[in-house]
């Protein structure tokens, strides 16, 4: 790539909703244990959101950080990609909804749907964008309200989510600092691992996907849970061979949020200790395509991302997809 091609993550932002929902307070709403929780996911609490808060909300509130952490107003965007398996509606895009709430009056919108990679392969469409020329100034949202679709009947699966926003401003790199790769992949063939059986065109809304509680993510966890340190650790080699670089030339790991043991068996087969992995999970839990924002906001606002650090980004979601993304800050 050229050096006229590069292109640099110019600002971040992040927004999680007020309410707190902690182990303890799921005590009283399911079978479960905050000891039982913590052991298995390393999750202590949630952030969940408000009746009639919807995703865009949550985005809208990420994208203006952003935007004010880059410098650019809103006027100056050529594209606006929203990464959500939670879209307010079928359509319109949350995109669109969030070009008119800033006043991007210029950007193209559309979403985007790769589940918990949803960032990382928003960020490498943008990324693309403008180095082809066809964008000078992209905003990357991924905004996700999971509580609206988690069946809080299931101890399995309603211990693990959380809602939040993160959002990136991509522009043209004017120094090194810039991104140094990114890899994407995905595979169809396990959809069915990890889904929500109704609400589109082949269970369409009616008395008996509303009986059979089809409205809620399904899970196969221990399947789930082995596909995703497989493909994170494809993914984080190949990003990392496409850079040229090897995890002792990483100074911070960032991977999805879902479960500490998929953070640890990532750190385990990159060689490299667990205090060089930012991890929020145990305050978040798993915010979908927000994780990576939210957490890599929260990681330079802690100040342990410098200037001139080198991150990557690793995640895995359904689909399945997963990818990874490494930057100069």
């Amino acid at each position: 790539m050229s050096e006229a091609s590069k292109v640099r993550i110019a600002g971040v932002g992040s927004h999680v909703p007020e309410r707190i929902l902690t182990n303890k307070d799921l005590e009283a709403m399911v079978e479960t244990s905050d000891e039982w929780i913590t052991s298995r996911t390393g999750i202590r609490e949630r952030h969940i959101a408000a009746d009639g808060e919807p995703s865009s909300s949550l985005g809208i509130a990420a994208a203006q950080a952003a935007l004010k952490d880059a410098g650019i107003s809103a006027e100056e965007l050529d594209l606006i990609i929203v990464a959500t398996i939670t879209p307010d509606y079928i359509y319109p895009s949350t995109a669109s909804i969030l070009q008119q709430a800033l006043g991007a009056t210029r950007a193209v919108a559309y979403d985007i749907e790769a589940a918990c990679s949803g960032f990382i392969y928003g960020i490498t469409i943008g990324e693309q964008y403008i180095a082809s020329g066809r964008a000078e100034k992209v905003l990357v949202v991924a905004a996700e309200t999971l509580s609206k679709i988690t069946d809080w009947q299931d101890r399995n699966t309603c211990v693990l989510f959380g809602d939040g926003a993160g959002a990136a401003v991509l522009t043209r790199a004017v120094d090194d600092s810039c991104i140094l790769s990114s890899y994407i992949g995905g595979d169809g063939a396990f959809g069915e691992l990890l889904y929500m059986p109704a609400g589109g065109s082949l269970n369409p809304a009616s008395e008996r996907t509303v009986l059979e509680r089809m409205h809620y993510m399904k899970m196969s966890g221990n399947e789930v849970f082995r596909a995703a340190v497989n493909a994170m650790n494809n993914a984080a080699s190949k990003a990392m061979a496409m850079a040229g670089i090897t995890s002792k030339d990483v100074d911070l790991i960032i991977p999805h949020q879902a479960n500490m043991r998929i953070i640890q068996s990532v750190a385990k087969f990159m060689e490299v200790d667990m205090a060089k992995v930012y991890v929020n999970l145990d305050r978040f839990g798993n915010t979908s395509a927000a994780t990576i924002g939210i957490a890599l906001r929260e990681a330079m606002d802690r100040g342990v991302v410098k200037k001139g650090s080198v991150v990557a980004m690793v995640a895995f979601g359904g689909g399945f997809t997963w990818g990874s993304l490494i930057f100069r800050c």
